[in-house]
């Protein structure tokens, strides 16, 4: 309390009741949950708990690290450890309200080269399956997971809460990103649940999907980007691929990621979407998967997402726009 409420008698008799009776209070639980996890280190300043300037911008991989940061390292060291020690179970970085639901973030404290190493998968299972029985008995109606989920699904058949992998909205903006006139696409990355469910979208649609498989020489891919497929221009790339080819692609090539990592910028005279994402309110931008997870709980959808299943892609589209997500602007569409 300021320190001229003591020196002039003002003080608020009944404010040591008020807070007394705050921790009393049970802790509020969530109608859905979006579990999540760190990148890189840097990451932990674009939370909530961080750096409000950071925390309000996403966070890029591909940009040049801030000056600042590098005065920050020191810190950075001292939240790494913590995290990684102390903090062994996934935490509440922030609380939203939608509509008529409370919305959490919830942060695996691990970071994203920790789910590459094969000796930290069963330990990081571990924590992501805790985090769901967690929620499951908080009451929480829907969890929206960054990976399928289908394991902890399983292994708890008794769960009440429903496990939403959110892919079947991030298909839906990819396709709905595709320029209209499209004939042909180059599909490249790990071939993941989301780029087969988007190539045979395609394919129903009539446009023609390539692909190359890593074993496959670059020559391969000279041969695809020669002159005679010019309406090869929009490459849907994901995790997994050489991001050196963008040098082969032809000027004005659009790039749009169905990952939720975005692709390093190398070309100038090339254009980049933003991951899969939709806009909520005026300057307010949410992930696709994220955004999932809300719509099941809002359309009242008592099945899970995950694993090998998909959901209806023009089902999920319109039940978005209906509550009113809106596609990102032209002007999201970046050029490096």
């Amino acid at each position: 309390m300021p320190i001229y409420d003591i020196i002039y008698g003002t003080v608020d008799e009944s404010t040591d009741g008020v807070y007394k009776s705050s921790l009393e209070r049970e802790e509020e639980s969530g109608d859905v949950v979006h579990l999540t996890h760190l990148t890189t280190p840097d990451s932990i300043y674009h939370l909530r708990l961080g750096l409000a300037s950071m925390a309000s911008n996403p966070f890029n991989t591909s940009s040049p690290c801030k000056w600042y940061l590098w005065l920050l390292w020191p810190l950075t060291c001292w939240f790494v450890v913590i995290i990684n020690w102390i903090k062994g179970r996934a935490f509440i970085s922030e609380s939203n309200s939608f509509k008529n639901l409370k919305v959490h973030s919830w942060v695996v404290p691990r970071y994203k080269l920790q789910y590459l190493l094969p000796w930290r998968k069963e330990a990081i299972n571990k924590l992501i399956e805790e985090a769901i029985l967690d929620a499951d008995k908080k009451g929480v109606k829907g969890e929206e997971l960054n990976r399928n989920g289908e394991l902890y699904i399983k292994r708890n058949p008794q769960l009440k809460i429903k496990v939403v992998d959110g892919s079947s909205l991030a298909m839906a903006v990819v396709l709905n990103s595709i320029p209209k006139g499209t004939t042909k696409v180059l599909l490249r990355g790990n071939l993941n649940k989301v780029a087969f469910a988007i190539a045979n979208s395609l394919c129903q649609r009539g446009i023609e999907v390539a692909t190359i498989n890593r074993e496959e020489s670059m020559q391969k891919l000279k041969q695809e980007l020669g002159p005679q497929h010019t309406s090869s221009l929009i490459w849907l790339v994901g995790d997994g691929w050489n991001e050196e080819e963008q040098m082969m692609a032809k000027k004005g090539t659009i790039f749009i990621p169905f990952s939720q990592f975005p692709p390093k910028k190398l070309r100038e005279d090339c254009f980049y979407f933003t991951t899969p994402a939709m806009n909520w309110l005026p300057r307010r931008v949410m992930s696709a998967w994220r955004i999932a997870g809300i719509l099941h709980v809002l359309e009242g959808w008592n099945i899970n997402e995950c694993g090998d299943t998909i959901f209806n892609i023009d089902q999920v589209w319109r039940a978005s726009i209906q509550h009113g997500f809106h596609p990102l602007d032209e002007q999201i569409i970046n050029k490096s």
